[in-house]
Formats: C-alpha cells, structure tokens, sequence
C-alpha cells in the first residue's frame, strides 16, 4: 500500500516512466561500459603482476580467506537487499524501498569496514603498495573498487534524502533504480576479484 510521500497515479516501472527516465538508464549503461574495459585493465594488469613480489610475502602467505569470505557474504547479500528494495518500488511502497536500501548500506558499511582492516593487516605483515608490482597491482585493483563500493553508499544515500524530500515520482524513481543496477555492477566486480585475486591466489593457479 503507498503511503503518503508517494504520487498517487504513479505508473508501474516509474522508472521508465518517463523518456527522462528511460535515457538516464540508457546513459547509465554506457557510462558502466566504460567501467567495464578500466576494471578489465586493472584485472589484466594484476594477472601480469601478481607473482612479481620482490621478496616480500606472495598470496598464499597473505590472504585470510575466512574474512575475505565475510566480507564477500555481506557484499552479496547487499545485491539481494537491493533487489528487495526495487521490488518495493515497482510496489510504490516507500517506506520498504527505504528500509531495504538503508540495510543494502549498513552491509556495504560492514563491507568496507572488513576492507579496511584487511588492508591494515596486510600493511603491518609487510604488504605494502610500495613493497613490489604486486602491491601495487593489489591495492589499485581491489582499492578501485572500494572506493566505488563507498561513493555507490553516498550514492544511495543522496538518493535516498531526495526521496525523503520529495517523495517516490517519476523523478526520483529512476534515480533509486540507477544506484540499484550501480550496487550490482559492483558486487560482479567483486565476485571477479574474489576469484581471480584471492582464490587463484591461494592456489597459486596460472591464467592460461
């Protein structure tokens, strides 16, 4: 049921609602294109600098997987969260499209929470960005994506006052679904690393 901050005839799919709509989403797809090929970069980049060291500790020495495996837990239940909270919109129910995105934020917070000290642990183990080629590559690769996982937060947020403001239209809605199909982009940029930096890592497995 909408409540009160909601327009009354707003359309099913408000975010399409209107052609305005319709071009951000399309804009918004081209701009994640471009994301696309610099995080290809950073991948390959890492892959062809992963094993150059110089003497300080290789992966499998580094990596703590069980908080890895946390943070990725709370990265990817985010996704689902948001999902929840496009549902709710597609509902024209404010208050659960609220709800559900402040959690998609608490668990991105956690998120970047488990980064953090990741990286300080590996600091202190002697990992630093300066250390060899594969900090650096380290750092850039999964800082990059960090940092996007805290602006797709004040993303969220913004959007998120906006709604409070002015209410649930055909105006803010495509700006909610925008910043839902930004915090997928961003959690499948996690599921690569994930894979491809520390799974492959521990395992010393080679790219073919």
């Amino acid at each position: 049921m909408a409540t009160h901050h909601v327009n009354a005839v707003l359309p099913d799919e408000p975010e399409k609602a209107t052609l305005e709509g319709k071009n951000k989403i399309l804009g918004f797809w081209l701009f994640l294109g471009g994301e696309t090929v610099l995080f290809g970069s950073l991948f390959a980049t890492f892959i062809a600098l992963r094993d150059q060291t110089n003497g300080g500790p290789t992966s499998q020495q580094l990596f703590d997987m069980p908080l890895v495996a946390l943070a990725t837990l709370l990265l990817l239940t985010s996704s689902l969260t948001s999902v929840f909270a496009v549902l709710a919109l597609h509902k024209k129910d404010l208050k659960k499209m609220q709800a559900w995105m402040t959690v998609t934020v608490i668990l991105g917070l956690g998120f970047l929470a488990l980064e953090i000290y990741e990286f300080m642990h590996y600091v202190h183990m002697g990992h630093k960005m300066t250390s060899g080629a594969f900090g650096s590559a380290f750092y850039t690769l999964v800082g990059f994506h960090g940092a996007h996982v805290a602006f797709g937060i004040l993303w969220i947020l913004t959007v998120q006052l906006q709604t409070v403001k002015k209410g649930l239209t055909v105006v803010t809605a495509p700006k909610f679904y925008v910043a839902s199909l930004y915090w997928h982009f961003i959690d499948v940029v996690w599921v690569f690393i994930f894979t491809v930096v520390y799974l492959m890592g521990m395992i010393g497995g080679k790219v073919g």
